[in-house]
């Protein structure tokens, strides 16, 4: 890291046990990604006026090139953070995950979530429990029965219009469906 870990305690005193776990998380953040530029973590002791042991908010300011992973962990979530050790621990598990996406955005790797497309029904095998629609270009797809929403494959016919989206993989009749909806009229 370029700029040394700023750790703070509020309403409560140093707690080494508290560093010392805060600068062994950030060490395997740094494992797993070696261009943070900065981190500031705050530990802080809740004000709270009930009968519960005190309970602990950390929150984690993790600087990467182009954007800061903030991530805040309240105490009013888990009662689990009435220990400081169990908050550190929860805060540098949410940054983690957050750190993790940003490299799969950095990488390219983000999911993509296929579109639906609208086609039409060409034939039904009701005894079979599958179908064929054709798309807009004129393709042939593959629908199984159970990949038509909410169990209408029995009302689907020749001619019917159709919302789809293709299985990222062909099966053995080739492209399929992994989902139909069938649109009304």
């Amino acid at each position: 890291m370029q700029v040394p870990v700023q750790i703070t305690f509020r309403h409560m005193d140093p707690d080494s046990s508290a560093r010392t776990q805060v600068e062994a998380r950030l060490a395997e953040l740094e494992q797993f990604y070696d261009r943070m530029t900065a981190c500031h973590v705050v530990v802080e002791a809740a004000h709270r006026h009930h009968r519960q042991g005190k309970l602990f908010h950390v929150r984690i300011d993790l600087t990467v090139p182009g954007r800061t992973i903030a991530v805040g962990r309240d105490p009013a979530e888990h009662h689990a953070h009435e220990d400081a050790q169990v908050a550190i621990r929860d805060a540098f598990d949410a940054v983690r995950r957050r750190l993790e996406d940003h490299v799969r955005r950095a990488r390219g790797e983000e999911k993509t979530h296929a579109r639906a497309q609208i086609g039409r029904i060409t034939r039904v095998f009701p005894e079979r429990g599958y179908a064929f629609l054709t798309t807009e270009d004129g393709e042939e797809v593959y629908v199984h029965a159970n990949s038509v929403a909410e169990g209408a494959f029995a009302a689907l016919h020749a001619g019917d219009k159709v919302r789809y989206v293709l299985a990222p993989d062909p099966g053995e009749k080739g492209a399929q469906a992994s989902t139909v909806v069938p649109l009304p009229g």
